[in-house]
């Protein structure tokens, strides 16, 4: 049995450089579930072509489009590219590109030339929840994210503000904080007997 060695990450891509090579089917749900998590992400595609919903998107979000083929010099201060181009070669070829100048890559469905993988993601106001199949069933993240986003009720995100504002008000060292938030937070995994 494999584990998942995956290391997760919170990225601000408000203050990345994110570059999307495709504006087709796939280019637009990768797109629509970034902008979703981080409506201000800092997003430019290049395609030869571009959905019109994905135009529609990236005029909201202010995402810029240019219309081109592929080339390496769109890699320029680029931090993370995602390939999703309906050319394998193509996509390929992002990947070796992204590698020789050492930028995080991810092409769609092509899990062997991924550095990352975009995981289904559950977001209730401060609370955000990553989850991960290791790149073995995208169908599973968004069943578990479905299942997260009912389960999760809507008000924990004034459960976290509240908890913050307590924390600030704890004396003591750094375990005798924890300590504290530990007690007062233990009622949200034990059952009441």
């Amino acid at each position: 049995m494999s584990q998942n060695e995956l290391y997760p990450v919170f990225l601000k891509v408000s203050q990345l450089n994110v570059l999307i090579v495709g504006g087709g089917n796939v280019g637009l749900e990768k797109l629509t579930f970034l902008l979703k998590s981080s409506p201000n992400a800092k997003v430019t595609i290049v395609s030869i072509n571009f959905h019109p919903d994905l135009v529609a998107l990236a005029k909201k979000h202010d995402v810029m489009l240019v219309e081109s083929s592929y080339n390496p010099s769109f890699l320029d201060c680029k931090h993370m590219v995602v390939a999703t181009t309906d050319n394998i070669d193509v996509n390929v070829q992002v990947y070796h590109d992204c590698k020789s100048k050492s930028i995080l890559v991810n092409v769609a469905d092509n899990p062997p030339y991924c550095d990352f993988y975009m995981g289904g993601i559950v977001t209730k106001g401060n609370i955000k929840i990553a989850i991960s199949t290791n790149g073995k069933s995208p169908t599973l993240a968004k069943r578990l994210r479905q299942f997260f986003e009912e389960v999760i009720p809507e008000n924990i995100d004034e459960l976290a503000e509240n908890l913050n504002a307590f924390r600030k008000t704890i004396k003591g060292d750094f375990q005798q904080k924890v300590d504290s938030l530990n007690e007062l937070t233990k009622g949200i995994v034990h059952k009441k007997e």
